[in-house]
C-alpha cells in the first residue's frame, strides 16, 4: 500500500523536525510539505506546496494540487508571540483585542480551515490520522496557573474543534484518528523567551519531540479519536 502524507508548517522548528522524520519513513511513498513559500530541497523526494492559513482559497488550491487520499495530515502551525505582539498576558488587565484576534486566527481558525479542506481527503476504508499541534495550557481541566489568557483560549477552542471533528468523522471515516497534540517544551523560537528557570531536561530538542509525537500517533486507535495527547501518549483533560 502506498501511504501519502501532508504537513502544514514544515518550515517551523517542530514542523521541520516532523517533516524530516516522515520523509525518512519508508512507509510513506509520497510526502507533501507546506509552508508560506516553496521549500525547494527540503527533503529528498518530497513535494512542496504553498499555503496561507488566512487565505481559504490557498487551502482549497493545495487540496486540489495534492489530490487523492492522505493517510497522515499534520498541522504544526500556530502562534504564541512575534515581534510587535504583546507577550502572553499575566493579567486580564492587559488583554488586547487585536492581539487576541491574531492568536485566534493563527491557532484556531487557520487549523479549522485546513481541516475543512483536508479531512475529506482521509480514506474511508482504512486508518488515517489528522493531527494538530495544540498545547497543554489549552486544557481547561489542567489550568492551575492562569494567565496567558488569549493563547490558552485559542488552544482550548482548537481542542474543542478536534473533539467535534472527531464526532463528525466517526460517521464518515470510522477508522480515522483526529487528535490534538501537546509537544511539551521544545527548543524552538516559540519557547525561547520562556525557557529561563525550567528544570534540566524539561526542554526537548525538536528531533526528540517529533519522534515522540509520531510514536504517540502510531499508537492511537479510532476509539481514542478526539482527544488531547501529550508527546508521551498521556491523555490530557479538556
Amino acid at each position: 500500500m502506498t501511504l501519502r502524507a501532508a504537513l502544514f508548517g514544515a518550515r517551523g522548528g517542530i514542523g521541520a523536525a516532523l517533516a524530516a522524520q516522515v520523509c525518512a519513513d519508508p512507509a510513506y511513498a509520497e510526502v507533501w510539505l507546506g509552508a508560506r513559500s516553496l521549500l525547494p530541497g527540503a527533503a529528498p523526494d518530497a513535494h512542496s506546496f504553498v499555503f496561507d492559513s488566512d487565505d481559504e482559497a490557498s487551502l482549497a488550491a493545495a487540496a486540489s494540487t495534492i489530490g487523492g487520499e492522505l493517510d497522515l495530515v499534520l498541522v504544526t502551525t500556530g502562534l504564541l508571540h512575534r515581534a510587535g505582539l504583546p507577550l502572553p498576558e499575566k493579567s486580564y488587565r492587559t488583554l488586547d483585542p487585536a492581539a487576541m484576534a491574531e492568536l485566534y486566527r493563527a491557532n484556531t481558525i487557520g487549523p479549522a480551515m485546513i481541516a475543512k479542506h483536508f479531512l475529506p481527503l482521509l480514506p474511508r476504508g482504512r486508518r488515517a490520522v489528522f493531527a494538530v499541534l495544540s498545547a497543554r495550557v489549552g486544557s481547561i481541566g489542567d489550568n492551575r496557573l492562569g494567565g496567558w489568557h488569549s493563547y490558552r483560549a485559542a488552544k482550548a477552542a482548537l481542542n474543542m474543534l478536534v473533539a467535534t471533528f472527531a464526532i463528525e468523522c466517526r460517521r464518515s471515516h470510522p477508522l480515522a484518528v483526529i487528535a490534538a497534540l501537546h509537544p511539551g517544551t521544545v527548543d524552538t523560537a516559540l519557547s525561547a523567551p520562556f525557557q529561563r528557570g525550567l528544570p534540566d531536561g524539561q526542554v526537548q530538542p525538536p528531533a526528540a519531540a517529533a519522534a515522540a509525537l509520531l510514536a504517540t500517533l502510531a499508537r492511537l486507535t479510532p476509539d481514542q479519536s478526539g482527544g488531547l495527547y501529550a508527546w508521551d501518549g498521556t491523555r490530557l483533560p479538556w
